[in-house]
C-alpha cells in the first residue's frame, strides 16, 4: 500500500471475484522463503565485489532479510542438510499472524502453501510440539473463518506434501504434474500456460493441450488449477485472450462431463499415459483407443481423447453387467451402438462438435 502501485492489489482481485460470483484463493510463499532466502547470505564470488557480504548480512537489516543462518553453511554458499521450514519460533509466529490478516481482510475460499504445511506436524500430542503447531492455527483459522462467514466450512487448503496425513488437514497439490491413477482424497494441478510471469520469450500451450490435460486430471479425481498471464500493466495479450476463448467454447459443449463429476472405477483405456516427471509437461500424442473416464449418477462420461478416422468409437472396460441403454454425444444427438460381452461400438458423426477433445455420454441401465 504504501509502495509501488499503492493499491490493495489482493482486495482489488477479491472485488473483482466476488462481482462475478467466484471463489477466490491466494497463495502464501512466506512459510518456506526462510529457508529459500538463504541466498540474502551469501556474496558475489567473482567481479569487484567478490567477498563482499550483501546486506542480509548486517545485523541492522534482519529482521528484513532474515535472520536465517540455519540454512547456510559457514561460508555463506550452500545449504546445510536442515528442514525446509525454520524452527525460529519468532519467524513462525510473524508467519502466523501474516496469514491471520490475510484471511481476516480477503476470506479466501482457498488458501495455497507452496510447499508442505508450515513448520512440520500434523497433530499435536504432546507440550513438546508447541514451536510446530502454527502452521496447523493457521489452517484451523481458516476452516474457522469460513463457518463463521457461510455458516458451513467452504474453504480449502493446498499443501505439496504427499503423505496420507496431509487429508487430515488440507488437499495435495502437484504443481507442473500430476498422479499417475485415480486418487482416492481429491488433489490439485497448479500450472500454467506459460511461465509463472509474463515471459514474452515463452511458448504458451495450445488450447487442446490444456483441455487433454484437464481431461486426464479430472479422470483421477484431480482438479486444475490455471494460471493466466497478465503483462505488467495487468493486461493479457491476444493469445491468452484466444486460449480462454477456445477453452470456454470448449466448455460450452463438454461442461456437463466435467462439473460435479467424479472419477468412475478407472480412470480410462488405452495405452497412452502423461509422463510424470517432475515439472515436465509435453503434449501426448493420442490414438483412437484412448479414452478417459467420469461418472454423474447412472451416466458414464467417455472423452475421446483422438477421434477415429473412421468415427467408430470402440470402449472395452465395462463389465458384461453394465448394459448400455442410450448413448449421447455431448453438443450433438444420440447416437447409434452395439454392445456385445461388455464392449461397446458407437457410430460418431464425421462432423464432431469440438475440434478439441469430444465426449460421448452413456446412460447405463
Amino acid at each position: 500500500m504504501n509502495m509501488g502501485p499503492k493499491k490493495d492489489i489482493c482486495g482489488l482481485w477479491k472485488a473483482a471475484a466476488d462481482r462475478q460470483g467466484l471463489p477466490f484463493g491466494l497463495t502464501e510463499h512466506l512459510g518456506a522463503s526462510y529457508s529459500w532466502w538463504k541466498v540474502n547470505k551469501w556474496c558475489d564470488t567473482y567481479g569487484p565485489y567478490a567477498g563482499v557480504p550483501y546486506d542480509g548480512n548486517d545485523p541492522q537489516y534482519k529482521d528484513f532479510y532474515f535472520d536465517n543462518y540455519e540454512h547456510v553453511d559457514e561460508d555463506r554458499t550452500d545449504t546445510q542438510p536442515t528442514p525446509w521450514y525454520t524452527t525460529n519460533k519468532k519467524f513462525q509466529d510473524y508467519w502466523l499472524e501474516v496469514i491471520k490478516e490475510l484471511i481476516d481482510l480477503y476470506k479466501p475460499d482457498l488458501l495455497y502453501s507452496d510447499g508442505a504445511l508450515p513448520f512440520g506436524t500434523y497433530h499435536v500430542s504432546t507440550d513438546d510440539d508447541e514451536n510446530f503447531i502454527n502452521g496447523l492455527k493457521a489452517v484451523a483459522y481458516l476452516y474457522n473463518t469460513s463457518i463463521e462467514t457461510h455458516g458451513e466450512n467452504r474453504a480449502v487448503y493446498n499443501q505439496k506434501d504427499r503423505r496420507p496425513e496431509i487429508y487430515r488437514i488440507g488437499v495435495l497439490d502437484v504443481e507442473r504434474s500430476q498422479l499417475p491413477g485415480i486418487n482416492t482424497g481429491p488433489w490439485q494441478t497448479d500450472t500454467c500456460i506459460g511461465n509463472w510471469f509474463y515471459d514474452a520469450r515463452q511458448e504458451f500451450k495450445k488450447p487442446a493441450h490444456i483441455i487433454e490435460m484437464l481431461v486426464d486430471i479430472i479422470s483421477k479425481n484431480g482438479t486444475m488449477l490455471l494460471n493466466v498471464l497478465q503483462r505488467p500493466d495487468g493486461t493479457i495479450d491476444d493469445e491468452t485472450v484466444y486460449i480462454l476463448d477456445e477453452l470456454a467454447s470448449w466448455f460450452k459443449v463438454c461442461q456437463e462431463a466435467v462439473y460435479g463429476t467424479r472419477p468412475w472405477r478407472t480412470f480410462g483405456e488405452g495405452e497412452s499415459r502423461v509422463l510424470i516427471s517432475g515439472f515436465r509437461e509435453e503434449r501426448l500424442k493420442w490414438n483412437s483407443s484412448d479414452f478417459r473416464f467420469t461418472s454423474k449418477g447412472k451416466t458414464l462420461y467417455a472423452f475421446i481423447m483422438k477421434a477415429p478416422e473412421n468415427r467408430v468409437a470402440v470402449i472395452k472396460s465395462l463389465s458384461e453387467q453394465e448394459k448400455v441403454a442410450s448413448v449421447r454425444l455431448l453438443g450433438g444427438d444420440k447416437l447409434p451402438f452395439t454392445q456385445s460381452f461388455g464392449t461397446l461400438t458407437v457410430k460418431l458423426p464425421h462432423k464432431l462438435p469440438t475440434a478439441y477433445t469430444n465426449c460421448i455420454a452413456l446412460e447405463l441401465e
